[in-house]
């Protein structure tokens, strides 16, 4: 029997990896029909399915739409009737959310909002809400596990930590069948270049520096945990059939690295040296560490298959090269 997945913001980054997971690996069973729901903002203008080849899938359609739109969300979700949702639909760039916050407030609060009501009002079996460990704000000495407190410190941070609140409390009160994964840094293919990897790695591919935050008292030491995109899709189809509802999993990446430590081997990889890195100040609000612990999900049962970083950002330089085509009308 088929069972129908709706997926919104399945244009972007993660979400259109994550329809290719369900479209074309081993691990995941055939009869499904996927749905993109996607308002095709500038994170999608890549046109990353079409770009993958799956977009002639017979299994695969798309609708174009708004999630922070109430009625448009409860008349297509009435008229799909899925069987599981996953929500990936959000503004996710800190630096936008400094400057645009009222377009994080819209989808990251607003429209998960407006999911979790028509997953109540229409008896949805199941939804994954696809949040961040940015949540849970800079990490000191310990890292997070999920019932550490959350302290963001941003407003795409904390407009995703609203969600998970709400989608929580409609668990509580309503019942509502949510679970909430919070993954570390991804990186892979189809990354827009405004992320640091992507656009570190394009402008090498240009012989362009690489705008590095770097200050006399923070000269790039900032960590953050790089899971690889394939492994985060992997997670998330695995926690949504066994996980349990309520819950909140984490999704490290265990491979936890300094800013200029990522720097270096990108450098290495394209045989420069430290002249090609330009200095620039450090943003508002900008966490030092992000770390989370995965125990939870391990004791799940699932195993990382991606997690040797310098191979996984060495093939995926080895894409941004092969895909010109793709990110060059990208870039600024």
């Amino acid at each position: 029997m088929e069972k129908t997945i709706l997926v919104t913001g399945g244009s972007g980054f993660i979400g259109s990896n994550f329809i290719k997971y369900l479209l074309t690996d081993r691990e995941v069973e055939k009869d499904l029909v996927i749905i993109n729901l996607d308002k095709n903002t500038y994170a999608g203008s890549g046109k990353n399915i079409g770009h993958m080849g799956i977009s002639s899938d017979p299994r695969y359609s798309f609708i174009k739409g708004d999630i922070s739109d109430k009625e448009f969300v409860m008349k297509t979700v009435s008229e799909i009737k899925p069987d599981l949702i996953f929500n990936f639909a959000a503004e996710s760039h800190v630096d936008r959310s400094i400057d645009s916050p009222e377009n994080f407030f819209k989808t990251n609060i607003i429209g998960a909002t407006n999911l979790f009501e028509a997953v109540k009002e229409l008896n949805i079996k199941k939804m994954i809400q696809i949040s961040t460990d940015e949540v849970y704000g800079s990490a000191d000495k310990e890292s997070f596990d999920e019932h550490s407190r959350i302290h963001p410190t941003n407003i795409y941070s904390s407009t995703k930590a609203a969600a998970d609140l709400i989608g929580l409390a409609y668990f509580i009160t309503h019942q509502l069948p949510i679970i909430i994964t919070r993954s570390s840094n991804n990186y892979g293919p189809y990354q827009f270049p405004e992320k640091i990897l992507p656009l570190f790695i394009t402008n090498l591919i240009l012989n362009k520096k690489v705008p590095l935050m770097h200050t006399k008292d923070n000269p790039g030491l900032n960590v953050r945990d790089w899971l690889h995109v394939k492994d985060n899709c992997r997670a998330i189809w695995f926690i949504a059939h066994n996980g349990k509802v309520g819950e909140i999993y984490n999704i490290p990446g265990k491979n936890e690295k300094t800013n200029i430590e990522i720097t270096k081997i990108l450098l290495e990889m394209f045989n420069f040296g430290e002249e090609m890195i330009d200095k620039i100040a450090h943003r508002k609000a900008h966490d030092f560490k992000y770390s989370i612990k995965g125990d939870k999900l391990e004791k799940l049962g699932f195993q990382h298959k991606y997690d040797d970083l310098e191979k996984g950002i060495s093939e995926t330089v080895r894409w941004y090269k092969e895909n010109k085509d793709w990110w060059t009308p990208l870039k600024k």
